[in-house]
């Protein structure tokens, strides 16, 4: 793994009294990890190929069971000498199913674990009864990390979506991240926001202000996002979005926003908001990808709402420098599969 180009910038969050490394994310190629690399209603007798990292995935079912390999199935055996270690030169990865998604292990093959396969708490763990309105295929010209900290930085909706998601105007507005070695958690509290036009359009809401509680957890090995906003007067839009690495320049979410508990018609029409919401995200995202990657001295500007996405950097950085060094193993705070309801809010 390539070295991480150092600037200096002070720590945002006030966790390190020494100033720390600027991020440029060289090489974001992170390993040992689950990717829901497609929905599992996609995936049937004929495959279909996925990419993650540049490394090609080929999903299908062989009389009912799930099959996942770097080759095509007809090519599978003459080309198996050319498996590479991804698949522990057997040409087949490990792959579940869990959540209604297709997740394959990127990585050592011998350390795959269902262990380390991240909960997704408001989903049904067999996958059953996810309705296909939830699910919507989105693609950004990004690497999945810039993906990730656009999303993480969730007043840049106030801005960029305030056409469906409301705009900028609260009494109040507090940005909480709390982390371990493997996880970033943002929470963010607003009183008194205006109404998103999308509630107010298509989900009956007639009061003038809403106060808005949106969660979002982040596995960094990942980048899977798993976020709960619940809005009052409104409803919960629980959701996940994966950012599948594809490349450098690419990443794909196969996005599932669960609002089956919301009255009709917004929990049909909702989940098609992506569609409204990644051009507007990617025309944005495109033209900052290159200098993402380039380090060019710049000192970062940084306000309170950006203390997790810093807080994200440096343990993206760390869990870089960690693998580069040869330890790809999960700390001691690292539980992916915990169960994260309460995390969520979603009991409270």
């Amino acid at each position: 793994m390539s070295d991480i180009a150092i600037a200096e910038v002070g720590a945002a969050d006030g966790s390190e009294n020494s100033r720390q490394a600027d991020w440029v994310p060289i090489h974001f190629d992170l390993r040992d990890t689950w990717f829901p690399v497609a929905f599992s209603a996609d995936i049937g007798t004929q495959a279909v190929r996925r990419i993650v990292h540049a490394q090609p995935y080929y999903l299908w079912r062989d009389r009912g069971r799930l099959r996942a390999a770097e080759f095509r199935p007809d090519q599978l055996e003459p080309l198996r000498r050319s498996a590479t270690a991804f698949t522990g030169g057997t040409g087949h990865y490990p792959v579940t199913e869990r959540y209604g998604y297709v997740w394959a292990w990127y990585g050592n093959s011998d350390n795959a674990d269902l262990a380390l396969n991240p909960c997704i708490p408001f989903l049904p763990v067999d996958g059953s009864k996810i309705p296909r309105y939830t699910q919507r295929t989105v693609r950004f010209d990004a690497a999945s990390p810039l993906s990730v900290e656009n999303l993480i930085d969730l007043t840049h909706a106030d801005f960029l979506h305030a056409n469906a998601i409301g705009d900028g105007r609260c009494e109040s507005d507090i940005v909480e991240v709390q982390s371990t070695s493997e996880t970033v958690t943002r929470t963010r509290i607003v009183t008194r926001k205006s109404v998103a036009p999308v509630m107010r359009w298509i989900g009956g809401v007639r009061a003038k202000y809403q106060d808005l509680r949106a969660v979002l957890h982040v596995h960094l090995r990942n980048n899977l996002a798993i976020s709960y906003p619940s809005f009052s007067s409104g409803y919960a839009i629980p959701n996940v979005q994966p950012f599948v690495p594809v490349g450098r320049h690419r990443s794909r979410v196969d996005q599932t926003n669960y609002t089956v508990a919301a009255p009709a018609p917004f929990r049909w029409l909702m989940p098609r908001i992506s569609y409204v919401i990644q051009p507007q995200d990617n025309a944005v995202l495109r033209p900052q990808n290159e200098r993402y990657f380039d380090a060019d001295g710049r000192r970062d500007l940084s306000s309170r709402f950006d203390a997790p996405g810093n807080r994200y950097r440096l343990l993206m950085r760390r869990l870089a420098e960690r693998q580069r060094q040869g330890d790809f193993s999960y700390a001691a705070d690292a539980n992916p599969s915990a169960d994260i309801s309460v995390v969520l809010g979603m009991n409270g």
